[in-house]
């Protein structure tokens, strides 16, 4: 029996792709338009995201470049952490299907047809079977080879995570920055004009005030975003695993079945 295995690294290469794509339609969208239908004055939109990142002087570059990497990475887990790429409910009622009937390789044959984690998760513990071992068919080897799979597919899904957590901590740093980078303007300003140009002192203080904020806002979602995804994360891999276990529980128990069925009595005497 031949087994076509499906290579890990398609999963993220589909996601990335989409996220790709979804983010692109949302930088190169078509700008939208007001129209004033008083006065008959056309605005655009972007204007005032422009004059923002334009008051706030070097530090804005790396923020906006920040919030687009948070975008990117949010359509991205989004796209690749859901429960149709993780356990589906029609893999997991087939395989469970076959290991009922204690049908390892086909249930092997199944998951290896499978891109999703459970899929590959299977496919590569199943084999880890012995079905010499009638008391539990080698339930302890399948078991570290799950936990085993794990551990080395979580570090893939772990690390698009983990550059939300480190954009949340960086993005407050730069924001920081560009506050002392405008302080030191505008005491550079104060310093030269003995305060005679507010208008001057106003800009320095505005670009000081609007990083910090903007660094701020940047981290924010960031970080919750990176609880969310990673709670996420773990709630997906617990159910796969979940799934696996009672798939070996129903092996076990149909193995079995007749040693268990002749230790129940047919009937019981009513006192």
């Amino acid at each position: 029996m031949t087994t076509r295995s499906v290579s890990p690294e398609k999963p993220f290469l589909a996601g990335y792709f989409q996220a790709s794509v979804c983010l692109g339609a949302v930088l190169f969208a078509p700008q939208l338009w007001a129209q004033d239908e008083a006065t008959g004055e056309v605005a655009k939109s972007s204007q005032s995201f422009l004059d923002l990142l334009l008051q706030g002087g070097w530090a804005m570059i790396p923020l906006a470049l920040c919030s687009i990497a948070i975008v990117f990475l949010a359509v991205f887990n989004f796209i690749q952490l859901t429960k149709s790429k993780f356990c589906p409910a029609d893999l997991e009622a087939s395989l469970m299907d076959n290991m009922r009937n204690c049908m390892v390789r086909s249930a092997i044959e199944v998951a290896s047809t499978s891109p999703t984690f459970l899929g590959r998760m299977m496919a590569y513990s199943l084999p880890a079977i012995d079905a010499t071992k009638t008391d539990d068919l080698g339930r302890e080897a399948v078991e570290d080879k799950m936990a085993d799979f794990t551990m080395k597919e979580n570090r893939p899904y772990m690390n698009w995570i983990t550059y939300l957590s480190i954009i949340a901590q960086v993005a407050p740093m730069l924001g920081l920055l560009g506050t002392v980078s405008g302080m030191i303007r505008a005491f550079g300003v104060l310093a030269t004009t003995g305060g005679t140009d507010p208008q001057k002192l106003s800009g320095s203080i505005s670009e000081a005030l609007i990083t910090t904020a903007t660094g701020l806002a940047i981290a924010i979602p960031a970080l919750a975003l990176f609880f969310f995804f990673r709670n996420k994360l773990t709630a997906l891999v617990a159910d796969a695993h979940s799934s696996g276990e009672e798939m070996l529980d129903v092996a076990v128990a149909s193995v079995h079945g007749d040693q268990l069925m002749a230790k129940v009595p047919e009937g019981l005497s009513v006192q």
